[in-house]
């Protein structure tokens, strides 16, 4: 059974990915390949070149928006994140894909067509800048010709991307989940069904073989000072939830399904 995992995007909400991870690796779950959008394509590259994830954990607490994006306005946004991309070049090396120790695919969306565009092959830190450039806010990122961005818009939980790397079975780990309120003005409401448009883009809520959705409601998607919340938030969520996906995980190799 080759059990894949997808880290779905949520900007500094990805913190919560970490404790989902810490339980699932504490736990022998054996993880076989890797998908990612957004800030899950940044988490999936650093888990997928080997670190641990007590070195993850750490490099979070010294996180911030200055190490990954400077002021660059053009037609495209306001923003580059050209430091993430060196950032990651530091952290791991100017690697490729092909270097990984876990296999892993990063989910991105042509600005010009709005095709779903998945990397599996060349520079990892120019495919994971190219996952994390929010369109209309972050300059886009030019990959094999085409200008790329932020892949949330299209396939925000890649589940399909987990089982085209050869995943039997896809644990999606969800860290979208909208603040819904009843007492909110028109821009609360009309923020809300911006992110339920999001979490649900490319249906892999709907497709995981397991969901686990850390409680991130009402959490912020920019502030990377809640770092620990977050964390033990997936911590939660994994703990709760872990028993369910290795039943069936177990059930599933027993019948041969």
């Amino acid at each position: 059974m080759k059990i894949g995992l997808a880290l779905g995007g949520g900007a500094t909400r990805g913190m919560a990915h970490l404790g989902v991870l810490s339980v699932l690796v504490d736990a022998d779950i054996p993880i076989y390949c890797v998908s990612g959008c957004s800030a899950g394509s940044v988490i999936g590259a650093v888990f997928c070149a080997g670190l641990s994830l007590e070195d993850m954990k750490k490099m979070a607490v010294h996180f911030r928006w200055r190490r990954i994006a400077r002021r660059d306005r053009s037609r495209w946004g306001f923003f580059s994140f050209d430091r993430l991309e060196r950032w990651l070049m530091m952290v791991l090396g100017d690697i490729d894909f092909s270097d990984l120790e876990i296999p892993l695919a990063v989910v991105t969306a042509d600005v010009s067509t709005g095709e779903r565009i998945v990397l599996r092959k060349g520079r990892l830190a120019k495919a994971v800048h190219a996952s994390c450039a929010v369109p209309g806010i972050v300059n886009p990122v030019q990959v094999d010709g085409r200008n790329l961005m932020d892949g949330g818009i299209v396939d925000n939980l890649p589940v399909t991307a987990a089982r085209e790397l050869g995943a039997d079975y896809v644990i999606g780990i969800d860290v979208f989940e909208p603040n819904y309120r009843r007492d909110g003005g028109p821009l609360a409401q009309g923020a809300m069904a911006i992110e339920t448009l999001i979490r649900h883009a490319g249906g892999g809520i709907g497709m995981a073989d397991y969901l686990i959705s850390p409680n991130t409601s009402g959490r912020s998607f920019l502030r990377f000072s809640q770092y620990s919340e977050l964390i033990s938030l997936g911590e939660r969520a994994a703990r709760q939830s872990l028993q369910d996906p290795r039943t069936a995980i177990e059930d599933m190799e027993r019948t041969g399904a």
